[in-house]
């Protein structure tokens, strides 16, 4: 490398310190825009308050120029007065009006604010759009605006049963009558039920007033101030409407539980269920929506407009099983790319282009289930790696005609060119192998507009970020794309640098597990390779995958067609879009390990030779499957039912991510956990249990992409990455 290595350390050192310092919220506002905000420009924290979040971003960004804005001249008189840091300063403004000239800034935070103008407006809900639209003028085209608030929940004004402890009855009742505290009709209607529970009641009321209360039931302190507030105004459906009709592209639109409040807060102390009983999921703590600002005849949404006549671009293929005879499909992509990591150090810190914005709105297609587990918005554009063709000219030379084509980068640009790992991204139902090309590049913060790459009218910019951002936005669920986060990772650990702080939950650890033993990488690797698929008739296949062709409507803020096109696309026919995959943790002599199955799979045999392949457990879920519970619980009965094995407490391995965006719109959500008990009967499937410090030292050797993240994501959280 040609940077000082002490320089690097001392960077990142103080830069992992700051970052661990902050509360939760404020370092997933921070992770939540990593993937979109380059690390200098302008932005304006609004709603400053006390100015820690304002302080935070600009002890975090050097380069970025932070303005924090707040209403009350006190509150930005004491920030001024505590911080200090050059890049960081406060004026008195109204974030509902104008407070910076047009098309001048290059960001906008809303953290916990909006909830606030509708409040003390007549709890007018469309004086957040308002308010939004004067501040969308101020931002710059590339520029993006972050909203972090409450969440009203689908079915909002439908009745609910709200099950609650006896002792929370007189702050449920204070709550009914003092609800939205500032209007001449305050409180909200309930009828108290009967309970079969005993030492609890049963209350029947709406869904937002349920919400309304479990939100604010622990902030008894300073309950004057919360009573007058009303959390809940828009549901995500309609931010993203909002965000759309002000000329902004959705990059993220996420709820978010913070676990710590599920875990001390809601479990335990209430269920919230249909007027059926069926049990309902846990509110959303928070929502986080991040939009770009783009000219206003590009566009801000797809459409899918239906079936169309296939192009040829996909193919099913089908393999039978040598000796039980089972048949698995799997869909193929012509050609084969590879990914391209341009890279450089500035700072002492480390950044990559990559393409930001790029349109894939296969992940809009209307035959993909529209049951979400984590109540996530489709967002079809997406931050993703550059890539070339491996077979058309050389590589090395494809790379440098890549880079001036895309990012005007000529030759001497390009320090050194070294070849990656590969691996197979979904090969369950892909066949598909990614490998990646890693090219040193000297400094350079350029923007460059991509022109001509997708078949739209836009194919987003380019763009350098910085690694550890990327991988902060990847816990967190703002980096989408899979494969950006495994080059980043390969990348940080052949040039030894740290991965970074973990933000995301970590799972209670349960007793340890003596029925286990562990087995060493290179033992199972020495094991002889298997080869048990042919390829057969279609005739024989059971269809559990089918190619769709549809066509794409591209709209622009007024619902203007600004360009269209067929993609196909593949679906599982019985199945829903979305995959769990496992982190499975035990601790075995002491030493942490992660279990992974032994499988067969074709789309390996294809590329490797052999059939034979370790992956994490995974699986497709059923179409009913709909909420996080739900899903836990389908992931506890399989691991039982398969392998024997009982799971403790599960978390959210970092946020989703789809592993073939181009292909199929199949979402992936990892978990974590740890086994607590095992059954040890034949006809269960046995996992082998790693040592994890082993699965990191072989990472660029794991041929399942899906174990390749949930090993590395796991290494993070127990810190195992520095």
């Amino acid at each position: 490398m040609r940077d000082d290595g002490s320089k690097n350390r001392d960077s990142e050192a103080a830069y992992a310190r700051y970052l661990a310092g902050m509360d939760a919220s404020m370092r997933q506002k921070v992770a939540l825009t990593a993937a979109h905000l380059l690390a200098d420009g302008r932005v304006a924290d609004m709603g400053t308050g006390s100015g820690e979040g304002a302080n935070a971003l600009a002890q975090l960004y050097p380069s970025l120029d932070v303005i924090g804005v707040d209403i009350d001249p006190a509150m930005v008189a004491r920030a001024t007065s505590k911080f200090d840091a050059k890049n960081l300063s406060f004026v008195v403004g109204d974030i509902a009006q104008p407070v910076f000239e047009e098309a001048s800034l290059d960001g906008i935070f809303d953290s916990s604010v909006l909830h606030h103008v509708t409040t003390f407006t007549g709890y007018d809900h469309e004086a957040a759009a308002r308010c939004l639209a004067v501040q969308v003028r101020s931002l710059r085209e590339g520029g993006i605006i972050v909203v972090r608030d409450f969440l009203l929940p689908d079915g909002a004004e439908d009745d609910v049963l709200l099950d609650i402890p006896d002792a929370s009855v007189a702050t449920l009742e204070r709550t009914s009558h003092g609800h939205r505290s500032l209007h001449a009709s305050k409180g909200f209607v309930m009828s108290r039920e009967a309970s079969a529970r005993e030492g609890w009641a049963r209350f029947r009321l709406s869904r937002r007033h349920a919400v309304e209360f479990v939100l604010r039931k622990d902030y008894q302190d300073d309950w004057e101030a919360e009573i007058k507030e009303e959390y809940t105004y828009f549901d995500r459906a309609r931010f993203e409407s909002v965000f759309a009709e002000l000329g902004l592209r959705v990059l993220a639109s996420t709820p978010i539980w913070n676990p710590w409040i599920v875990r001390n807060r809601f479990e335990g102390h209430f269920e919230m269920r249909a007027l059926d009983e069926r049990e309902l999921p846990f509110p959303a703590t928070n929502y986080v929506i991040v939009g770009e600002r783009v000219a206003p005849e590009a566009s801000v949404r797809f459409e899918d407009a239906g079936e169309a006549p296939k192009v040829g671009f996909l193919a099913l293929e089908h393999f039978a099983h040598v000796e039980t005879g089972s048949v698995r499909d799997l869909a193929r992509r012509p050609g084969a790319v590879a990914d391209v990591i341009p890279y450089f150090l500035s700072g002492g810190r480390l950044y990559v282009l990559a393409r930001t914005s790029y349109p894939r709105p296969i992940l809009a297609t209307k035959l993909a289930s529209e049951l979400s587990i984590d109540g996530a918005g489709v967002v079809p554009w997406l931050v993703e790696p550059l890539h070339v063709s491996l077979y058309e000219k050389p590589i090395a030379q494809a790379v440098e005609e890549e880079l001036l084509r895309t990012a005007r980068m000529d030759a001497d640009a390009i320090l050194s060119v070294t070849l990656g790992s590969a691996y197979c991204p979904s090969p369950g139902g892909l066949q598909e192998e990614v490998r990646s090309i890693f090219v040193e590049v000297k400094p350079n913060f350029l923007d460059v507009t991509l022109e001509g790459v997708s078949a739209f009218s836009t194919s987003g910019r380019v763009r350098p970020i910085e690694a550890q951002q990327l991988l902060r936005a990847a816990q967190v669920g703002g980096l989408p794309d899979a494969r950006l986060e495994l080059n980043v990772r390969d990348l940080l650990a052949r040039l030894d640098r740290s991965h970074g702080p973990w933000l995301g939950d970590v799972p209670r650890e349960g007793a340890a597990t003596p029925s286990l033993s562990s087995t060493s990488w290179e033992s199972l690797q020495r094991a002889p390779h298997r080869r048990m698929y042919r390829r057969c008739d279609a005739r024989r296949s059971v269809s559990f995958l089918e190619l769709h062709a549809r066509r794409f409507v591209e709209l622009d803020a007024s619902s203007r067609v600004v360009g269209e096109a067929t993609l196909e696309l593949v679906l599982p026919k019985k199945r829903s879009c979305a995959t769990v995959a496992i982190a499975l943790l035990a601790r075995v002599n002491d030493i942490v390990c992660l279990g992974l199955d032994d499988d067969d799979l074709p789309a390996v045999q294809s590329f490797y030779g052999h059939s034979d392949v370790h992956v994490a457990p995974a699986w497709r879920l059923p179409l009913d499957c709909a909420s996080r519970e739900a899903a836990m619980a389908f992931v506890r009965a399989s691991l039982l039912a398969e392998h024997g094995i009982e799971a403790g407490e599960m978390s959210e391995l970092g946020g989703r991510y789809h592993p073939s965006p181009g292909a199929t719109p199949e979402v992936v959500h990892p978990f974590a956990t740890w086994v607590t008990a095992t059954a040890n009967e034949a006809s269960r499937r046995p996992l082998h249990f790693v040592p994890l410090d082993q699965l990191v030292a072989h990472a660029t050797e794991i041929i399942d992409g899906h174990l390749r993240v949930v090993a590395l994501r796991a290494a993070s959280m127990l810190g195992l990455l520095g």
